[in-house]
């Protein structure tokens, strides 16, 4: 659909709605039904989840859960005080806007507004399905999993080295296992980053005595082997698969719902789907960003933070005409890898000049990206100064000069035109 069609769909508005469904229990599922009652919603909120967990938080799956520095990370929420129905271990299987109907597991559940929030579901490696040893890590139970794995120090072969398959590395290599990582590209994070910007981070798994085998592809995982494409046979107690992640919306199809190139949600400016009294958010939705001039569909634990406080407040405003919330805010994410606090935020795409501040073979560093004198986008190495000063920045859009940008004594703040 494009952006032309998307705006012409049907806008939500009517009577202040009596119940709200969200579909999925997961970051952006807990922030929509909490945010709702914050913004004063009286009527029936009901969650509905597939897992049969109480609603968690998942970076800590990577990190404290699977070294079992924690047993869990549940969300702080009261749910019963808050008045907000749990349906917990309860599977969506399909729409019906124009009946106001919900399919799922436990059967039909009617509403008057949806949102839909059941996130990303991992990308699995192909041939490897049902193969003893393979793992995935994006849910408690992957986790809970993979714990005894990295206790017994296996040899582990991690399939990609994305965000996801660093931060296991570097648990795994925690926990005393040998760790070899293979990514089919030339370089670490090469869908993410510029090769300039991620090719430094190569040297990180090194440093960490993990081997990185780069331009390499799996041609088959057998049981305590990985075979690699050139007949090299790596020993694998494990196999833990990293190669992205896909919007989990199989089960919308025929509903009506437009879908995207990635079979996310085609969300407009105020998180509306395609079709009336329904909302998309998070890792499920692409919404159009004014400020970078092109549709986002970002797979990040803050906008599954952000999205849901425009939900509520477009749910709420619905009854008394305010004009509705416009979601358009400045990316932003983090990852802990090999020592080392990474984060970014902005959208680099587009950007017509980029600034180091440090030196990229050192414990800290920053790479700016201007797009017209305007900072657009940073990532910040061991610097959360930067990262904090020029989130604003972004958010502002205030000149930048970038000589003075290029020094990294200079607070980031300071550098402006």
């Amino acid at each position: 659909m494009s952006e032309q069609t998307q705006e012409s769909a049907p806008r939500q508005g009517g009577p202040a709605p009596r119940r709200v469904v969200v579909a999925g229990a997961g970051m952006a599922g807990v922030q929509t039904a909490v945010a709702l009652r914050e913004q004063g919603f009286t009527g029936t909120v009901t969650l509905i989840g597939a897992e049969p967990h109480q609603p968690y938080d998942r970076p800590p799956l990577s990190k404290a859960v699977l070294l079992g520095k924690a047993e869990g990370s549940a969300f702080d929420v009261d749910f019963e005080a808050l008045g907000i129905e749990l349906r917990l271990g309860c599977e969506v299987l399909g729409l019906h806007p124009a009946d106001h109907r919900l399919d799922t597991e436990a059967g039909p559940v009617p509403y008057d507004v949806l949102v839909v929030a059941t996130g990303a579901e991992p990308v699995r490696l192909p041939g490897a399905e049902g193969v003893a040893g393979v793992h995935l890590l994006r849910t408690l139970d992957d986790a809970e999993r993979l714990r005894p794995v990295l206790a017994r120090q296996h040899d582990i072969v991690v399939v990609g080295a994305g965000w996801i398959g660093a931060e296991f590395a570097t648990a795994a290599r925690e926990a005393g296992c040998a760790v070899t990582v293979v990514e089919a590209a030339d370089r670490p994070l090469a869908g993410a980053l510029p090769d300039e910007v991620a090719a430094p981070m190569a040297a990180w798994y090194a440093d960490a005595g993990v081997q990185l085998r780069t331009h390499t592809r799996v041609a088959r995982v057998e049981s305590g082997a990985v075979v690699l494409d050139d007949g090299t046979r790596l020993p694998a107690g494990a196999v833990v698969v990293g190669i992205g992640a896909r919007p989990a919306t199989a089960w919308l199809a025929g509903s009506g719902i437009v879908l995207g190139a990635q079979g996310e949600i085609l969300a407009d400016e105020h998180l509306h789907a395609s079709v009336p009294d329904v909302y998309a958010v998070g890792d499920c939705a692409s919404f159009p960003s004014a400020r970078y001039g092109e549709r986002l569909l970002v797979h990040h634990w803050d906008n599954a933070l952000q999205g849901p406080r425009t939900v509520a407040v477009n749910i709420v405003g619905r009854a008394t005409g305010q004009a509705p919330a416009v979601y358009d805010p400045v990316p932003y994410f983090w990852s802990e890898q090999f020592g080392r606090f990474v984060q970014y935020a902005g959208h680099h795409a587009g950007a017509d000049r980029m600034v180091w501040r440090g030196d990229p073979s050192g414990p800290a560093w920053t790479v700016c990206w201007l797009r017209d004198t305007r900072l657009a986008a940073l990532l910040a190495v061991g610097r959360p100064r930067d990262l904090a000063q020029g989130r604003r920045l972004i958010e502002s859009g205030v000149p930048m000069d970038p000589l003075l940008l290029a020094d990294p004594a200079r607070p980031l703040k300071a550098a402006t035109a």
